[in-house]
């Protein structure tokens, strides 16, 4: 049995969760969100409590990953639960000169060096604030119920310029540590 999977997820007041049709649906003051599931994995829901367990019928032959399955539609619901009661956020930073962003709804423009504007239009899911203050590097706060698509698109903004070793200049997380290298001159000759 998984050791994540078999751990129960407790249900915060205010949040609900449904399971039909292999689907489970998790609705909450920050939103509401879907996943469908594997029919491997029995999900119970009472007291409060979401629980996941190996349906052994269905997959006889392959123990190893019902177990995969069990903790991983565990995190995913977890996730999910903790997405729409308390929300994800994530807030990345713009280091380099001339580097700045701003936003017009869930429309982002960013100047990142090149000789044009990236415009990313964001999902209407995940609500967008940046902050540009003189002398300090532009930020932008993100923040959404659901984890997986913060995360897509964290990555997606971040491939715009990614953080270079040398000069330390890109878009990162805040407070992201960038292993740096020493350029040639630092070399022994």
């Amino acid at each position: 049995m998984s050791r994540i999977g078999k751990l129960p997820i407790i249900i915060p007041a205010g949040v609900t969760v449904t399971h039909k049709d292999d689907i489970v649906t998790v609705k909450g003051p920050k939103g509401e969100l879907t996943q469908p599931v594997n029919p491997c994995i029995k999900i119970t829901i009472e007291d409060g409590q979401v629980t996941m367990a190996e349906n052994e019928e269905l997959m006889q032959d392959n123990a190893k990953l019902r177990h995969a399955l069990q903790g991983t539609y565990r995190s995913l619901v977890n996730n999910m639960v903790y997405g729409v009661s308390e929300g994800f956020k994530a807030t990345l930073q713009l280091v380099g000169v001339g580097y700045r962003v701003s936003n017009q709804g869930n429309l982002l423009e960013f100047a990142l060096g090149y000789s044009h504007a990236i415009v990313f239009e964001l999902p209407k899911e995940i609500k967008v604030e940046t902050k540009s203050e003189r002398n300090q590097d532009p930020l932008i706060m993100l923040e959404s119920a659901d984890k997986q698509l913060l995360g897509q698109v964290c990555a997606k903004i971040r491939s715009f310029r990614k953080p270079e070793p040398y000069k330390g200049k890109g878009i990162r997380f805040q407070g992201e540590e960038i292993r740096r290298k020493s350029g040639k001159s630092a070399s022994a000759k």
